[in-house]
């Protein structure tokens, strides 16, 4: 079997699946790597004064990782600059906060270029490369340039945007025309893979083939829709867990007989945190007889701490919080617990299960594996309610959540009511439903389909959605 390259911007390396941490994309990798031979590279997380090329191999619990380490100049272009402070405001529709400076793309493009020279003699002929995420995006063609002809896929863990939003970006063709030298181009849902389509098509005057793949700058690139989803066994073992049991109890006697509803989101203003509590306000300034009887947990880790918009919404969600809370607390009861923190996967299994309401309402999210993992932590016998953001990618596979505009207060607001006062019978009809999708969609069905069609013969006729998308 051909040994299998996977590059990321940050190389995390395989753990416990009891003790991962709340992110999706490191998971997926680790059990990605469990069960193909191979290679993970990327950044090691270290600055250097001088940047050397030089790839640092470890083997890091069975996986062989290769580390390249960065300049200062480098990180503060490539990562907290183009990918942090360009590509990902822009990807998620917020180009308010996108900011375009001539150093960051140079840096971006340079970072990528070296990844590309260190990488490229680790590379032997029969091996397949597969790059993540938007911080890559010109990977496949400096590979390209150093005479790599092996076969190379890319998968996008973000949204991509409309074409309207896409021009904004300076060099936006020459992003997009990058990518061309991929193989096989993934995306979480149909909406993102539809809009890819429509830029190439309406902007750059590429064409469809007929056979699920693009036309343009003189080359073909294949495109799929493959839906990220869990390690749903290894989920359910966490979940199981003696600490994951521990957490449920210590969480279900904080509880002291209220409902909690529980979000978990990494600090970014893209999940829609401050909408959410503008709503949980609205639910209880509309709902007074169930002030006192429920409570939100909200777990929101700190990150990209040094860009000026995540410092602006951490001050923003902190004083929100504390009017609320200041606003409708009582001297046994408090409406917010509110949390910059992170726990194990054993724990957050334990404090979704002991959660009545999973609030999960992104304003626009490539997937979110929170809303997957909230579902498979409860008890069927007698399951919470999912609630979830239209915008989020989870939404086109899980109908039977409570879907809702996290935009609109009111809408939050009922959607939570709705929620706390669900019959037991309809709870659980619309937790199996989701618990079907859930394993349909397992992180082992997305690796497989990917790999399975990244290895396929570039002549072969390839369908646009691949059976994990089901």
């Amino acid at each position: 079997m051909s040994r299998l390259i996977v590059v990321s911007n940050r190389v995390s390396a395989p753990t416990d699946p009891a003790a991962g941490s709340a992110g999706g994309l490191a998971m997926a990798l680790s059990a990605a790597l469990r069960k193909y031979d191979g290679l993970w590279f990327g950044w090691s997380g270290e600055r250097v004064d001088h940047y050397t090329g030089e790839v640092k191999i470890e083997d890091r619990a069975g996986v062989t990782v290769g580390l390249v380490d960065l300049e200062g100049q480098d990180v503060d272009e490539y990562y907290n600059g183009y990918a942090n402070k360009t590509l990902w405001p822009l990807f998620h529709h917020r180009i308010d906060l996108a900011q375009y400076e001539r150093s960051y793309g140079e840096g971006y493009e340079r970072v990528n270029r070296r990844f590309a020279e260190a990488l490229a003699p680790l590379i032997q002929p029969d091996d397949m490369i597969w790059i993540h995420d938007y911080h890559m995006i010109p990977m496949a063609r400096d590979l390209r340039r150093l005479g790599v002809r092996n076969r190379i896929g890319f998968f996008l863990h973000t949204p991509w945007p409309a074409r309207q939003l896409l021009v904004t970006l300076p060099h936006h063709r020459r992003l997009v025309e990058s990518m061309f030298d991929f193989d096989l181009i993934g995306f979480h849902t149909q909406e993102w893979s539809d809009l890819f389509t429509d830029y190439v098509v309406s902007e750059a005057q590429g064409e469809l083939d007929g056979t699920g793949g693009l036309e343009c700058f003189g080359r073909k690139v294949q495109t799929g829709v493959f839906p990220i989803g869990i390690d749903v066994d290894g989920f359910l073992a966490a979940r199981n867990s003696a600490l994951g049991a521990r957490t449920y109890d210590r969480m279900a006697a904080s509880s002291a007989f209220r409902s909690m509803i529980v979000g978990v989101d990494r600090l970014d203003y893209s999940k829609g945190l401050e909408e959410r509590l503008l709503g949980y306000e609205q639910f209880l300034h509309d709902n007074a007889s169930m002030r006192g009887e429920v409570f939100l947990l909200q777990v929101t880790p700190i990150s990209r701490d040094d860009v000026d918009s995540y410092q602006d919404i951490r001050s923003r969600l902190d004083a929100l919080a504390g009017r609320i809370n200041g606003a409708f607390a009582d001297m046994d009861w408090q409406p917010i617990r509110y949390l910059n923190r992170t726990y194990r996967r054993d724990q957050l299994a334990g404090i979704y299960r002991a959660a009545r309401v999973g609030l999960v309402t992104p304003l626009r999210d490539g997937m979110n594996l929170v809303a997957k993992e909230y579902v498979c932590a409860q008890n069927p016998d007698d399951p919470g309610v999912l609630i979830l953001s239209r915008f989020a990618g989870a939404a086109e596979q899980m109908g039977e959540a409570l879907l809702v505009n996290p935009y609109s207060r009111e809408e939050l607001s009922d959607a939570i009511q709705k929620a706390l006062t669900m019959p037991l019978a309809e709870r659980i009809r619309k937790w199996e439903a989701l618990m079907d999708v859930v394993r349909a969609t397992d992180v082992g069905i997305w690796r497989d389909d990917f790999v399975r069609a990244l290895q396929a013969d570039e002549s072969t006729s390839q369908p646009t959605q691949w059976a994990g998308a089901a």
